[in-house]
């Protein structure tokens, strides 16, 4: 009987969450499904077109190729982050965690527009750079890749930061100290023991970063202005400016499923569960 009541209280606090997923999640994907394959009529027609478009595969390889060195770039930033709270930083460790927190706390709407402020033509940076005369005329930092780079990484970086820096803290420094012990220098203590200890947290912080950058929107929206179009902008222009909605759902459609064949690929080669799940 105890286990019967221990079953009824798991789907009373389970089947909530669960009919919110189903409500405002799964019901419309499948309708974006059914859009996708029924606008402007029954069929594939909306998938061909996409196919033999060259605008979409630009916009597809643009996508890939910001998400992944947006990836890159938070990974290595986010690990000296990591490492330096976790190593060096014992006294400064909760105001350091705040610090990394505290963009979350922020509209990445604000913290985009931001970068506008410090990048535009008449920005900080470029006054800043012609007063002290380095430049003779505004650097072209915005509406373009390099703009748009800068901002990702900037926003995503906290995703990069956290799991690693979760998956540091639960190192225990006694295998570093034994191999100084035994000969190794600080370097190769580094190297070969510490490092592949962090391997969990630095995939878990790449397929993170990844998967948010293959569908993010609002900087590369604001800070490429329209000239480095990433699919999920393309996908609203479709929507919103030329109102294919077809065309739009079916390119969803494929992003989704991009998604994820990132995840089962990361699973064919890591243990997604003992990597996002962290070691406790």
């Amino acid at each position: 009987m105890p286990r019967v009541n221990e079953k009824v209280s798991y789907w009373m606090l389970v089947l909530p969450a669960l009919a919110i997923m189903v409500c405002f999640y799964i019901l419309p994907v499948l309708g974006i499904w059914e859009i996708a394959f029924t606008e402007p009529e029954t069929g594939v027609g909306n998938f061909v077109k996409m196919a033999g478009s060259n605008a979409v595969k630009t916009s597809f390889v643009i996508t890939f190729r910001v998400a992944a060195i947006t990836t890159v770039g938070c990974l290595i930033l986010g690990y000296i982050v990591a490492y330096a709270i976790s190593n060096f930083a014992t006294r400064l460790t909760p105001l350091m965690v705040a610090l990394v927190i505290l963009p979350f706390w922020v509209s990445v709407l604000i913290r985009s527009f931001s970068w506008i402020v410090l990048l535009g033509r008449s920005g900080l940076v470029n006054d800043a750079l012609m007063h002290a005369e380095l430049i003779e005329r505004p650097l072209r930092l915005m509406h373009n890749e390099l703009g748009v780079l800068i901002a990702m990484i900037h926003v995503m970086l906290p995703f990069a930061v956290l799991p690693m820096l979760t998956n540091m803290r639960g190192i225990s420094g006694v295998y570093v100290q034994a191999a100084r012990s035994l000969g190794a220098s600080e370097w190769t203590s580094f190297r070969q023991v510490y490092f592949p200890q962090t391997m969990p947290g630095v995939l878990s912080g790449a397929l993170l970063v990844f998967v948010l950058s293959l569908g993010f929107f609002v900087t590369p929206a604001l800070l490429g202005g329209g000239r480095v179009l990433m699919i999920s902008e393309y996908i609203t222009y479709q929507i919103q400016e030329f109102l294919n909605w077809g065309l739009g759902s079916a390119l969803s459609v494929v992003l989704l499923v991009a998604t994820a064949l990132v995840l089962l690929i990361a699973a064919r080669f890591v243990n997604l569960r003992a990597t996002l799940l962290e070691r406790k």
